[in-house]
């Protein structure tokens, strides 16, 4: 939906909003840039209101947004925000709200993100130094093919949802990764691990075996790929928990077709098949 907006005389602009496979989580396109070029990161993801005003990206849009009762988290894209509200609030109440605030910063002309000389951000801290897509040379030659196809093949259709994905390393065969944005919080990103990261990561390692048969060792590294394993932080895990007995009541009750999927457009659950 298109929706024109001006403040004070100023031009008018056009803000795109999405609904995403998360029903608590909306995705904004401005048409205009959130995050400044020379960020190395292709993300920030505000949790707490505390981390919009500390180092290392401080920004008052997010601070404002995460001050409206309800607002639960806040995600910069390269090109959209996403705003996750806690699942008791409504967004007929909060909608206007968060849609009036990123037109004002964005009509304002300042940056999202101000460009200053902060610090460098400490280990934990939600907004990472540097895209963990990225090379770093001392990936090996496995590692740096996962990343590959997650930046080119994964990471597409997991910013349509309103999202990112970070990679936490590859262990005994299992590719560690953590969801963000509007999918850090839905209900559906197991099966979108599983269904659709894992069985399109598969896909492409199966493609590439074949393509480059004439290497035995490139195939046995890539055989080494097992599965997906989801990086959950705490109250992620007892959120994962609490769905999953949900989930298994529902089955019972009504059986395991009567499930409704949650996959929105683009999702990797459509897109894997």
């Amino acid at each position: 939906m298109l929706r024109p907006s001006s403040v004070g005389g100023s031009r008018s602009i056009f803000i795109q909003t999405e609904n995403t496979p998360n029903p608590d989580a909306l995705k904004f396109l401005p048409n205009h840039p959130i995050l400044p070029e020379e960020l190395p990161t292709p993300f920030i993801e505000y949790l707490t209101p505390r981390s919009t005003l500390a180092p290392p990206h401080p920004s008052p849009l997010a601070q404002s947004l995460m001050n409206i009762d309800g607002i639960t988290s806040v995600f910069y894209g390269r090109d959209f925000i996403t705003v996750t509200k806690a699942a008791d609030a409504n967004w007929a109440h909060v909608k206007p709200e968060v849609f009036s605030l990123i037109t004002e910063a964005v009509t304002s002309g300042q940056n999202i993100i101000p460009l200053t000389h902060s610090k460098p951000a400490e280990a934990g801290d939600e907004a990472d130094a540097r895209d963990s897509l990225s090379y770093n040379e001392s990936d090996s030659e496995i590692v740096g093919m996962i990343k590959e196809l997650l930046e080119t093949r994964i990471r597409p259709a997991i910013q349509e949802d309103g999202g990112d994905i970070e990679y936490r390393g590859f262990e005994n065969g299992n590719v560690m990764l953590k969801l963000r944005g509007a999918c850090r919080t839905c209900d559906s990103s197991t099966v979108t691990l599983k269904n659709g990261i894992e069985g399109m990561l598969m896909h492409y390692v199966s493609l590439f075996a074949t393509v480059d048969t004439s290497s035995r060792l490139i195939f046995v590294q890539i055989e080494e790929v097992k599965g997906i394993v989801q990086v959950l932080d705490q109250e992620e895990e007892i959120a994962m928990n609490e769905f999953a007995k949900f989930e298994e009541r529902i089955k019972k009750q009504k059986g395991v077709h009567s499930i409704t999927s949650t996959v929105g457009k683009g999702s990797l659950d459509t897109v894997a098949d």
